[in-house]
């Protein structure tokens, strides 16, 4: 039981962990492509308020006749920027960045600009790009069809972000590729996961240390009590031995007596619940091993349910059989009868008069399922977890009148527990009680 806990808690400790990690991880990656999308859209304002133009932006010019490599001549036939006002040389213009415009942050930090000028069909006419060496015609022409399909005046592509405007009545269509920018964001996940991964792994470990160092006094705790219940119960075994062979004697000696048979009978059910103690601190204490072989779980069942049908009548009650021929399972022969007398009783114990008890087994792949149904004042739904504890009655009321010590429901899920299968009850308050057994193949 212990285990079972410890195990859960650290499962649940790792996955809080790992949904936490993952949520750090995610949110990170959102910000970085939220702020890549700002900067992009800043970036597209800042070109389109000035018709698409941005100083450092190279154009794709036609290529010089006969292979002059002269720059063209200026309007005024100079070729040579006019001197200044004082005589000096003339000075060169600079040529400005993306740094230099007013949002030269948002502009600096993107891979690439280029815009495209359409004609009234959507045909490109002229495009210009910093990086003309990254597209073709063809490239542009499939970009620009796939922009204009969407019907949006600006917007996101893939990795373009893009923006129509207007320059000197023509429609410019401005495209900003940040396909560098999410590289390096998938880059940053990556790392961001390796990192946020192994600190996930090192608090796990940590978690798990804990939670085993904080549950070792329970565990110490838990152990004592199943040493205990199997030290008492040998301790008790001798003296009912002994009282038991006297009354026998006292038997013989005085004849029938009302009083001896009180004592025969006490015990006789004291007898009961030290066999049902020590078998539980056998199983706890793993004496007790499942003995698996391949049988036919449907004869097994058979034999427990026919002896069982004169007890059921002289109770008033009714027992019905669903078992059909052929159901073999894997498993130990006498613990799964012995679970099946225990739920036959029980609900034999718990059923109303004159009421019905059904016994029920259905192939399921390789394993089985076995319900136990009886009609009677049924389960408190939330009672229905609470049954298989040691020595728990529902109804303290009625415990004087229903004999019992509380422990065989406990035994049913120790040998289900032992089998690797499960067992759980459902109930309709007032009407009945199912128990369903399922075991593995």
């Amino acid at each position: 039981m212990i285990k079972g806990l410890r195990r859960k808690l650290t499962l649940l400790v790792i996955a809080v962990l790992v949904l936490v990690t993952a949520g750090i991880v995610l949110s990170i990656d959102l910000a970085n492509r939220r702020n890549i999308a700002s900067a992009a859209q800043k970036a597209l304002q800042t070109l389109a308020d000035n018709e698409g133009r941005r100083p450092g932006l190279a154009e794709k010019q036609p290529a010089p006749p006969d292979g002059d490599s002269e720059p063209p001549a200026r309007p005024d036939g100079e070729s040579e920027p006019p001197a200044r006002p004082d005589g000096d040389p003339p000075v060169p213009a600079e040529p400005r960045s993306f740094g230099d415009s007013p949002d030269g942050d948002s502009l600096a930090s993107l891979s690439n600009v280029y815009t495209i000028t359409l004609d009234e069909s959507g045909a490109v006419t002229e495009w210009y790009s910093d990086r003309s060496d990254l597209y073709d015609d063809a490239q542009i022409q499939s970009i620009a069809d796939q922009i204009t399909a969407e019907g949006q005046d600006s917007g996101r592509a893939g990795t373009q972000f893009y923006r129509f405007a207007e320059r000197e009545g023509a429609r410019l269509l401005i495209v900003l590729d940040a396909r560098l920018e999410y590289l390096s964001a998938r880059r940053a996940l990556r790392a961001t996961a390796l990192v946020a991964g192994g600190g996930c792994l090192l608090l796990s470990f940590g978690a798990w240390l804990l939670i085993r160092r904080m549950l070792q006094p329970v565990q110490a705790s838990f152990d004592r009590q199943k040493q205990f219940a199997w030290d008492a119960s040998h301790e008790i075994k001798t003296p009912l031995a002994v009282i038991s062979a006297n009354a026998e004697v006292l038997a013989r000696e005085i004849g029938p007596n009302e009083y001896l048979g009180y004592i025969q009978s006490e015990v006789k059910r004291a007898d009961g619940l030290v066999q049902n103690l020590l078998t539980l601190a056998r199983m706890d204490r793993g004496t007790v091993a499942a003995q698996t072989r391949r049988f036919n779980l449907s004869d097994a069942l058979l034999a427990v349910a026919l002896p069982f049908e004169s007890t059921v009548f002289e109770a008033g009650r009714t027992l019905e059989t669903e078992i059909p021929d052929g159901v073999f399972i894997k498993g130990d022969e006498g613990m799964l009868q012995q679970l099946a007398v225990i739920l036959l009783s029980n609900a034999l114990k718990y059923s109303d008069e004159g009421g019905r008890i059904r016994l029920s087994l259905a192939q399921k792949g390789r394993g089985a399922a076995i319900t136990v149904f009886n009609t009677g004042r049924g389960i408190a739904p939330e009672n229905l977890e609470k049954i298989f504890d040691r020595f728990y009655r529902e109804d303290a009321s009625h415990s004087g009148e229903i004999a019992g010590n509380g422990l065989g429901l406990a035994i049913a899920r120790s040998i289900v527990e032992a089998h690797h299968g499960r067992i759980h009850a459902e109930s309709t308050p007032g009407e009945s009680a199912t128990f369903i057994v399922q075991l593995p193949g």
